[in-house]
């Protein structure tokens, strides 16, 4: 059993690592790459650990995107842990009527972790459910909160179906998973109880929708970038924008600029601003729109966007493109003026799996579903009532979410993870990092710790109004560690970007690469945001 005193904020071995959230979770997925786990393995109890370690920026009823490298198959897919809206076309017209609400179980999505850290095991893993469980279980019987033992007895519910299912592993952690959504036949008594909640509290969701529910695997949205493959998750999620934006950078000599140089800081912030307009504009989830996913990512498309970036000018416009024309701006562009939670997880292990997730839920009510322990989160919020927007709210359909782990790959093999709790700031926060890496040659320790950058030029990602120009935070900011030099600021000040220095971290990145060439594995989390990281030792 691994120390919790000895789990740092960075690590280095050469036959596994994990970087997260909470010690104890990192610990939990420690131990399963001890026990002879992969990645997938570690990453579901990692995931499963940091819904009590965590609780309050993740829980068992949130969402937890993920990407995963498989050595064997030598690929890399996206799992979508997130849960959908609800079915009833009655619930869907109540929303577009008085708007997605905050503080109230009708934010709340499907739960979606239970399946997806089954999914994961099932497909990827090799270990049981009820070995995977075991470290949250153990926190769980250790804790004093009202909520712990409910979720206590909801888990061991499901590592009882487990047991007693016959048939294959993959068929056993499948009954587990059906036991908490009430599907295929088996008992039902979670999704009573947890529909039981849903009514007593005015919610929508129903025992439908939780059978309905299921992970899908993915093809990752890819972009190649001085030599690397860059895989996000689609565009349920705002990740394909960083790609987006390093086709736009593609054009410019970031090295020769250096590091936090006011140039380098001036372009990547103006190439993020353009990518999220896109991404406010055009985003959603693709099983309900045809998001022209191709054509943003198209040298045709990047080539007339890029121009826009002045380098001695800050913008102060949103600017999305006009797909259906091929123009760089949409006509009759306006100026918009400006008016929770989330952890992290990588793990890699000895043969050469990887997995990054951004587990979250933006818990308001610790333990808030009744008998169940399983807590809601409010990821409706992520999508809003404007009629005929890409990201309005139907039934079933997944919100376009801010949670965006990151995989790279270099000549096909996996060399970096990277996840960031932080909101909107994600992948400004991952650019940092990438960037660090790709043009600055940092490690993870220095990645991390470096200072960021970022701006809120943006619309925000929580925010359901039908008015979207209401929901745009801060036009032309820039908000930046204040270990920057005040010449640079100042320099950046002058551009036109409205500059403010902060001393906290920007965003909670945990980062890990891969040296193919030494066989070592380096992991680290930024102290100053709480993230920890542990290798294995043999």
């Amino acid at each position: 059993m691994i120390d919790i005193q000895e789990i740092s904020w960075k690590s280095e071995s050469k036959f596994g690592v994990v970087s997260a959230g909470g010690a104890e979770a990192v610990a939990a997925g420690i131990e399963i790459l001890a026990a002879g786990g992969n990645a997938a393995d570690a990453a579901a109890a990692t995931i499963l650990a940091l819904n009590v370690t965590d609780h309050g920026a993740c829980s068992i009823g949130g969402e937890v995107p993920l990407l995963i490298y498989d050595a064997e198959k030598q690929d890399v897919k996206s799992l979508s842990g997130q849960g959908r809206a609800p079915l009833s076309q009655t619930a869907i017209d109540w929303y577009m009527e008085n708007g997605i609400p905050n503080y109230d179980i009708k934010m709340a999505p499907v739960p979606s972790v239970v399946d997806l850290c089954s999914t994961t095991l099932k497909v990827y893993g090799t270990k049981s459910f009820g070995e995977i469980v075991i470290p949250t279980l153990n926190l769980l019987d250790d804790g004093n909160a009202e909520w712990h033992p409910k979720l206590a007895a909801t888990l061991r519910k499901l590592v009882e179906e487990e047991r007693k299912t016959t048939g294959t592993r993959e068929e056993k952690i499948q009954a587990a998973s059906a036991r908490f959504y009430g599907r295929n036949g088996v008992s039902t008594d979670i999704a009573d109880d947890l529909e039981t909640f849903y009514i007593s509290n005015g919610g929508f969701l129903r025992k439908n929708d939780l059978a309905a529910h299921i992970t899908l695997i993915e093809d990752p949205i890819t972009v190649e970038y001085q030599g690397y493959t860059v895989c996000k998750c689609g565009t349920w999620t705002q990740g394909p924008y960083l790609c987006q934006a390093l086709r736009l950078l593609e054009g410019f000599d970031l090295k020769a600029m250096g590091h936090f140089s006011a140039d380098y800081v001036h372009v990547v912030t103006e190439a993020l601003k353009l990518a999220m307009a896109d991404r406010d504009e055009y985003y959603a989830d693709p099983e309900f729109v045809d998001v022209p996913m191709s054509t943003l990512l198209s040298d045709d498309y990047t080539e007339i966007r890029r121009p826009l970036i002045d380098m001695k000018t800050a913008s102060n416009e949103a600017r999305p493109g006009d797909i259906e024309n091929m123009k760089p701006e949409m006509e009759n562009g306006m100026f918009r003026p400006g008016v929770g939670g989330t952890t992290t997880c990588v793990v890699a292990d000895r043969w050469g799996n990887v997995v990054s997730a951004t587990p979250s839920a933006n818990v308001y009510h610790a333990g808030g579903t009744g008998t169940t322990g399983v807590s809601y989160g409010n990821r409706l919020r992520s999508l809003n009532t404007t009629p005929g927007h890409p990201n309005c709210i139907e039934p079933g359909k997944r919100p376009r979410i801010t949670l965006t782990p990151t995989l790279v790959l270099k000549d096909g093999k996996p060399v970096l993870a990277i996840s960031v709790a932080g909101g909107d700031l994600q992948d400004q926060a991952t650019m940092n990092l990438l960037l660090n890496f790709v043009e600055f040659d940092m490690l993870p320790e220095n990645a991390v710790t470096a200072p960021r950058f970022a701006t809120a030029h943006h619309e925000d990602s929580f925010d359901p109004n039908p008015n979207r120009e209401q929901t745009f935070k801060g036009a032309g900011s820039l908000t930046i560690n204040d270990s920057v030099n005040e010449d640079i600021r100042e320099e950046l000040a002058e551009r036109g970007h409205k500059v403010s220095a902060v001393s906290s971290a920007i965003a909670a990145p945990s980062m890990l690469y891969i040296d193919h060439e030494s066989g070592t594995f380096y992991a680290a989390g930024d102290p100053a945001a709480g993230r920890h990281s542990a290798g294995l030792d043999e």
